[in-house]
């Protein structure tokens, strides 16, 4: 799928230089995975999604993968149903993996204004490979190869 340092570097530079949010960390990198082209109306609408993250809701990591099976899932020309029942297949999945779906539950120490803003690095990592292996086995036509 990807060499080994790819998700680690990205996610590196999108939080420690750009100060990017989980979900767009998510979608960028799942784009340049996938070839995926991300309109940037996308990444200003996962603004939003920061915000209720700070409020401890569902993840943005969750979030970013949903967003990115559903617009790799209309680049593939799949009914919404399916990508209806791919984003829940993805949700059990991702729980059932990492034990929540919640930010507040998920972030290591939850929130405080002492904290650094990125202590999720770690987790980021683990849930994007997650999210583009869950991607890769879901969508993979014999023709489909990630670059």
């Amino acid at each position: 799928m990807t060499d080994s340092t790819l998700i680690p570097t990205r996610v590196a530079h999108y939080y420690r230089v750009d100060n990017l949010s989980c979900t767009t960390t998510t979608l960028k990198i799942l784009s340049e995975i996938y070839d995926v082209e991300i309109s940037q109306q996308v990444f200003d609408a996962a603004l939003g999604l920061h915000g209720a993250g700070k409020y401890g809701a569902q993840c943005g990591l969750v979030e970013g993968g949903l967003m990115f099976i559903t617009i790799f899932g209309r680049e593939l020309g799949l009914p919404d149903e399916r990508s209806v029942l791919t984003c829940n297949q993805f949700a059990q999945d991702f729980e059932q993996q990492f034990k929540s779906l919640i930010c507040r539950e998920l972030r290591p120490q939850g929130f405080s204004p002492k904290l650094p803003p990125h202590l999720c690095e770690k987790l980021t990592c683990e849930a994007i490979e997650f999210t583009a292996k869950f991607v890769q086995e879901l969508f993979e036509p014999a023709d489909l190869t990630c670059k």
